[in-house]
């Protein structure tokens, strides 16, 4: 028979807790840090404009105290010393941001209702979702806990759009529309592809067992996938050149210069297209 714990034990529980918990940073310190960093990177997302060089220069110094600050709040769960993760992540800043504006660039030639890259940049919730992707993807390689995770739910919180840190995803990256898009943390997608909104490129089975592989599909470059394609499995290759269209479910691999539709009353052609 289940005991009922008094209030004072409740109270004594929850007390020991928090006594024995580790230290963590805030997801609001996180989220402040890497939008702030976003404004530095891209003066299309800032309201504020410098006259100095130093001013500047004090604001960029200010964001790597933060990400220091962030980093010596996980304690000894660092794979390696908080200095080193700061560099090196910082290091990687000049590569990240020019990937991002070829992703934006990509975005602006793919969507005809785009007027500038300033608007996609400014306002599109795909850059804003690929944005926080590459910097949390850039941390999770190197092996920071916990702080990839909460950035990329912060932009599937404000997006809709799910991009587990962990995927590899090469440049000129364009989702339009978005809501609804989860991507798996082992898929990996290639150069200039493009999805459209609903679109689950996830797993076969969600076994625990099965954490260490390769669970999610691979999708090979320029293909361009339309809304509510579920695209599931380790094993599953999408090849270059494809289109895959609205509303199909894949299981299995997909050869190069393919279109995938539905036709008729849940039937699925397969068309080679010519070289």
């Amino acid at each position: 028979m289940q005991t009922t714990m008094s209030q004072k034990e409740f109270i004594f529980k929850l007390y020991e807790a928090h006594r024995h918990n580790k230290t963590i940073p805030s997801p609001e310190s996180i989220c402040n840090f890497i939008n702030g960093l976003l404004q530095v990177l891209f003066p299309q997302l800032s309201d504020k404009r410098y006259t100095l060089m130093s001013e500047f220069e004090q604001d960029f110094e200010q964001l790597a105290q933060g990400l220091e600050d962030i980093l010596l709040r996980l304690n000894g769960d660092l794979k390696a010393e908080q200095q080193e993760v700061s560099d090196t992540f910082f290091a990687a800043l000049p590569s990240i941001r020019q990937t991002l504006l070829r992703d934006a660039a990509a975005m602006m030639n793919g969507d005809p209702a785009a007027t500038s890259e300033t608007e996609v940049i400014r306002t599109y919730p795909g850059f804003y979702a690929i944005a926080i992707y590459r910097l949390a993807h850039q941390l999770y390689q190197l092996r920071v806990p916990l702080v990839p995770r909460v950035l990329t739910e912060h932009a599937h919180r404000l997006t809709g759009i799910d991009i587990h840190p962990g995927a590899s995803i090469d440049e000129e990256f364009c989702i339009d529309h978005g809501t609804g898009v989860v991507i798996g943390g082992t898929a990996h997608i290639g150069r200039n592809v493009k999805i459209y909104q609903g679109v689950t490129l996830g797993a076969l089975s969600v076994k625990k067992e099965l954490a260490q592989t390769k669970r999610h599909p691979t999708i090979e470059d320029n293909v361009v996938i339309y809304a509510g394609a579920t695209i599931l499995g380790g094993k599953t290759v999408i090849g270059h050149d494809s289109i895959i269209g609205g509303n199909v479910w894949i299981t299995k691999s997909v050869l190069p210069r393919a279109r995938i539709y539905f036709e008729g009353l849940g039937q699925t052609a397969i068309m080679s297209r010519s070289k």
